[in-house]
């Protein structure tokens, strides 16, 4: 049994996600994260970030894992979704209109003020762990919004790799400049009709536990608590 999601950036990092599954015990979790765990040190690899139940914590702490933050995960059912706003407009990096150096520069300037606190990578290293990610077609899944012909913001929809409906946002940012007008809802709305569309049936969302803006928008779009996680950092 699969018991975490694992995407790796070789030699770089591991980015590993606890599977919250009803009927596994902490045991069962402990063993197959300490296999995870022992490949990660064999291979050599960066860092590896985990998401994983604060019950492990003390657990995690005496395996040399520092704590960065804690996370709280929203999720919902992608039927019955909200009006969109039809004066923002939304285009794929994969039409051609926005190159990827200037894409690139857009993700940078929404990550700006951000109430996450994960550190942040490299604009250069991102752009690649989305292309790592999201496989050959992965200009098709960066979006950007403009109002009145002005960018305001971005977000990357996709399915979540192992699944075949789960919905997720690689990222999801407003303009500094744009903020505090009801935009980033808007943006976050139009995203759930994007995930729809590529055929995803429910949405999982997570932010940090401080992020009382990106929780609002959360809950103002229908989205329901689902989880709270810690995130937890070990480096080679």
């Amino acid at each position: 049994m699969n018991l975490f999601n694992i995407i790796k950036n070789n030699p770089e990092y591991w980015l590993v996600d606890q599977i919250n599954k009803e009927d596994v015990s902490k045991e069962e979790y402990r063993l197959q994260f300490t296999k995870i765990l022992e490949e990660w040190d064999h291979l050599g690899i960066g860092y590896l970030s985990l998401l994983m139940d604060e019950h492990f914590e003390s657990w995690l702490l005496q395996k040399n894992f520092s704590k960065i933050s804690s996370i709280v995960e929203y999720t919902r059912k992608l039927e019955n979704l909200p009006r969109i706003d039809d004066q923002i407009v939304w285009h794929s990096l994969s039409e051609g209109m926005l190159d990827e150096r200037e894409y690139a520069e857009l993700y940078d300037r929404c990550r700006m003020g951000s109430a996450n606190k994960n550190i942040k990578q490299p604009i250069d290293q991102v752009m690649q762990s989305i292309k790592n990610e999201l496989g050959s077609d992965w200009r098709k899944y960066c979006y950007y919004f403009t109002k009145n012909e002005t960018l305001i913001g971005i977000s990357i929809p996709h399915i979540e790799m192992g699944t075949k409906d789960e919905g997720r946002l690689f990222y999801f940012g407003v303009v500094p400049n744009f903020r505090g007008q009801g935009l980033g809802r808007t943006i976050h709305k139009i995203t759930l009709a994007l995930l729809k569309n590529f055929h995803a049936s429910y949405y999982v969302g997570s932010t940090d536990v401080h992020n009382s803006n990106m929780i609002k928008i959360f809950e103002g779009n229908g989205c329901e608590l689902r989880d709270r996680k810690g995130i937890y950092k070990i480096v080679k």
